[in-house]
């Protein structure tokens, strides 16, 4: 079927699907500026503005690998066009929901869509472009797109906010959502796995169960702290379901996941960078967000400009992938884009409370080149691991992975950054006590309560938060850089002896594998 796609209907496919793409990383990151606005006008209790925050996430990581089997059997152009329908329609309802409530469903309602949209737009890609140097380019091209869409963000949301009210970010997704639906439908060739079966109907809850699990444990550590009973018992569950989940897909035939292929080191390398350069950086993002605001005073939408170059460099990076493994290879690639990516992390370690903006650059620019060449490379040897017939499920494993790792680096550095600010923090003298424990809450805590107290005194405590929350972040970039240098080593042991090019993986008429170039074992 992919042979007959044309040259021009190929690059009519990667743009819609770097469309739905850039719609996915738009929504990811409009919420947190709305919150405000919405927060002002909805009033919302504490727990229900969590929900209102985590529940997309959670139902976006734990359909991914269900959704991206789906795609697998009923066609990747299908699902992508039914979700595509659902996202633009939750978008609206989001948009204009009148309770706190409504709002929840919306939002989960937004995940389950985002689930169908997420895996199919990279498993399109790799069964359309089936030459390798055309799909390495691609890959790159579409990391470069979600780059950027994570950048954009919040420009987008802060230019909406300033002239319209919170439901805006999410109503400017349904002009989108059309115009996808109208190219997808003219442009996307369909695809499907010819010998898949049903999805294993024990599998579904058991993934679900057992990545939601897992999520909600990190994202209750990162809010309410380790020691939470909620987080053990999440965790539990979610370690209980995932290990059923994986004895039972080694006795399955068609498996929603295989797991031999994590017996391979370049696929599970691969994986291990995702989530380890998620781990790092995204807690990163979260702590400079506070950082801009909370410390220098900028408003949200500069703090959205701020974040740009980072964003744009990690697209050229993304880019500049495919070529630069023509010549140096992949596994040199990979670790190169690691250990620039912990080169930016550890100039972050050198921010001070006025550091000038410009001098901020260089730590943007380099960590978003090495990001983007590392999830360029990781995304195109996850997808060449596996025959194009299940590019569904192998796309779905790389945004499982992403998630989680995000999850994870949220919960544990954060958690990091929240613990040294409390542990360090020396209120000024003569603060009461009430506002000294407000003030060792967090940053913004001590922002918040200073507003009750005289003015030499609220400067005092001021300074004294900004300070101890930088030092804080200094030790968690650190953290973060470390990690990332320590895994560009083990990368470049995985990646050995891939080839710049991996040829396709080969089935035979029963839909047994024949030829994996790229599982050296």
């Amino acid at each position: 079927m992919t042979s007959s796609v044309t040259n021009a209907r190929k690059w009519g496919t990667l743009v819609i699907s770097c469309l739905a793409m850039l719609l996915l990383a738009l929504d990811l990151t409009v919420l947190h500026q709305a919150m405000p606005k919405l927060v002002e006008d909805m009033g919302p209790s504490a727990t229900q503005l969590l929900w209102i925050l985590d529940i997309y996430g959670f139902a976006l990581a734990g359909l991914l690998i269900t959704m991206g089997n789906l795609g697998d059997r009923i066609g990747r152009k299908r699902l992508l066009l039914i979700g595509t329908v659902a996202f633009g329609a939750a978008s609206a309802l989001t948009a204009y929901a009148p309770t706190p409530e409504l709002l929840i469903a919306a939002r989960a309602l937004l995940g389950v869509a985002g689930a169908t949209i997420m895996p199919s737009t990279l498993s399109i890609i790799r069964n359309v472009f089936t030459e390798p140097k055309e799909r390495t380019a691609a890959v790159g091209i579409w990391s470069s797109i979600s780059a950027l869409g994570f950048a954009v963000g919040p420009v987008v949301g802060g230019l909406l906010l300033d002239h319209f009210w919170w439901g805006s970010v999410f109503l400017i997704n349904v002009p989108i959502t059309i115009a996808l639906l109208i190219g997808g439908w003219l442009l996307l060739p369909e695809s499907r796995n010819p010998r898949s079966r049903p999805l294993d109907l024990i599998s579904v809850p058991l993934s679900f169960v057992g990545v939601i699990g897992l999520v909600y444990a990190m994202k209750v550590a990162a809010h309410d702290g380790i020691g939470d009973q909620a987080v053990w018992i999440s965790a539990a569950i979610g370690v209980v379901a995932l290990v059923v989940f994986v004895r039972r897909q080694t006795r399955l035939t068609e498996p929603l996941i295989d797991v031999k292929l994590f017996q391979h080191r370049a696929f599970t390398g691969s994986i291990a960078a995702n989530v380890i350069i998620l781990f790092s950086m995204l807690a990163m993002s979260v702590a400079f967000a506070q950082y801009f605001q909370l410390i220098r005073g900028w408003s949200p939408l500069m703090s959205g400009l701020a974040g740009i170059p980072g964003g744009v460099s990690a697209a050229i990076g993304g880019g500049l992938a495919g070529v630069l493994v023509s010549a140096i290879g992949r596994a040199k690639v990979v670790t190169f884009g690691l250990l620039l990516t912990a080169l930016g992390l550890f100039l972050y370690s050198l921010i001070g409370l006025d550091t000038p903006y410009l001098l901020m650059l260089p730590a943007m620019l380099i960590s978003g080149v090495g990001m983007g060449f590392t999830f360029a490379v990781t995304n195109d040897t996850i997808l060449a691991s596996v025959p194009r017939e299940r590019a569904g499920a192998a796309s779905a494993i790389s945004e499982t992975a992403t998630e989680v790792g995000g999850s994870l680096g949220i919960a544990v550095l954060g958690s990091v950054i929240g613990g040294l600010y409390t542990q360090r923090l020396v209120p000024p003298a003569g603060l009461p006590a009430e506002v000294a424990d407000a003030a060792r809450e967090s940053l913004g805590g001590a922002v918040q309560a200073a507003t009750t107290l005289p003015a030499q005194l609220a400067d005092a405590l001021i300074g004294a938060a900004q300070r101890t929350y930088i030092d804080a972040m200094h030790a968690s970039a650190v953290t973060g850089a470390a990690l990332l240098a320590i895994l560009s080593f083990a990368i470049l042991y995985a990646l050995r002896g891939v080839p710049k090019e991996i040829p396709e993986v080969i089935l035979d008429d029963e839909g047994r594998v024949v030829e994996e170039p790229v599982q050296v074992p």
